[in-house]
């Protein structure tokens, strides 16, 4: 006798993402705060050592649209150029940077985050946006410290 009904597939629970948090982080430009963000996923293990440099060609070649809202920018690059597992970090900068969006600057938080697969990608995505929909930059801006902030995305996206 099995557990499963016929035709149908397991389901694998979702892990949850390696999450990396970095408080007054000084930088002089935009390429320091995108690498900053992207190191921190490096140093937690979901990235890999190159995706730093990635993140910093896709605002090169597409420009600031990762600038989503005033003072938020989404640090990522596609999965084959590092993402390792489901990654997601905030980075809250000692004093905002410019990025050249001409509606949005100066930015004074970064999410970063890297997915292994495509797939994954576009759900960890749809995660951050519900959550920054919902005030997430809002209770970043407010934690305490980078235990608050590494506390506050955690809860905002558990298995994104």
């Amino acid at each position: 006798m099995t557990d499963r009904s016929e035709g149908t597939t397991p389901r694998v629970p979702r892990r949850a993402p390696v999450v990396a948090a970095t408080d007054a982080v000084a930088a002089d430009d935009w390429r320091e705060a995108v690498r900053a963000a992207a190191d921190a996923l490096v140093a937690a293990g979901a990235a890999g050592e190159g995706y730093p440099e990635a993140c910093v060609r896709v605002v090169e070649e597409n420009g600031p649209y990762i600038v989503l809202t005033k003072g938020l920018a989404l640090v990522h690059a596609r999965p084959e150029e590092g993402g390792l597992a489901v990654g997601v970090g905030v980075t809250r900068l000692a004093s905002p940077v410019e990025f050249g969006h001409p509606d949005n600057d100066p930015v004074d938080l970064l999410l970063a985050f890297c997915t292994p697969d495509p797939d994954v990608h576009v759900g960890t995505l749809s995660a951050l946006a519900r959550a920054l929909s919902g005030g997430l930059a809002d209770r970043l801006r407010g934690a305490s410290d980078e235990q608050d902030l590494a506390r506050v995305l955690k809860e905002a996206v558990p298995d994104a």
